[in-house]
């Protein structure tokens, strides 16, 4: 069994990907982050090395998608390769960091390895709005986040929504996570788990 966990930047995937792990005894996996040969060359020149950054995230997440179908395990995963594509590739070409051909021919070929994936058997969308967003990034107060914009946020929240509600063709359980503290408070997690059980198993805990 494949679960996979979507949501913007400080939704809370990590952390969920963690506990539901603990809790079923699955198997976590988390994006590599691992070298990336383009990525000096990207933040130098974004326009330039930007297909050439998403295409070597694409090899890399299709590695990790053909290790998770090969899997006996259940996997739980953070971010899954479906939200790379629709989600943040989509979003550099609607922000003009990617051009119209180099997005078509990206999308050709993401089309072709798409035929060899299997779709999570549920995906979970932590929705969050973009104030609860800033919240979490400002609590966590990571170096690297600190300069993110708003409408960075915002643009990214859209794609989820469009991502989640018109081109995901697979079974997903929206999490409206504003005001809910899983890591903290247990009814909270309960509350999750419950619908989880639900879905997969069609019953509660």
């Amino acid at each position: 069994m494949y679960i996979a966990i979507a949501g913007n930047i400080g939704a809370g995937k990590t952390t969920l990907t963690k506990m539901l792990a603990k809790h079923y005894g699955w198997e976590p996996r988390f994006e590599s982050v691992g070298f990336n040969p383009y990525l000096e060359d990207y933040y130098s020149d974004i326009k330039r090395w930007s297909f050439s950054l998403e295409t070597y995230f694409l090899k890399e997440r299709f590695k990790d998608m053909l290790a998770i179908t090969k899997s006996e395990n259940t996997i739980v995963q953070d971010r899954s390769i479906f939200e790379g594509v629709y989600v943040f590739v989509t979003n550099n070409y609607k922000r003009g960091d990617l051009s119209e051909r180099d997005y078509e021919n990206y999308m050709e070929l993401f089309g072709h390895m798409k035929r060899m994936m299997q779709l999570p058997d549920l995906m979970i969308y932590l929705r969050k709005t973009v104030p609860s967003l800033i919240a979490q990034i400002q609590k966590r107060g990571r170096e690297y986040e600190k300069g993110m914009q708003i409408d960075y946020l915002k643009d990214l929240n859209e794609r989820y929504e469009d991502f989640i509600f018109n081109h995901y063709e697979g079974k997903v359980l929206v999490v409206e996570s504003d005001g809910l503290d899983f890591e903290n408070c247990p009814a909270d997690f309960r509350s999750i788990i419950d619908r989880i059980d639900a879905q997969l198993y069609g019953l509660f805990s």
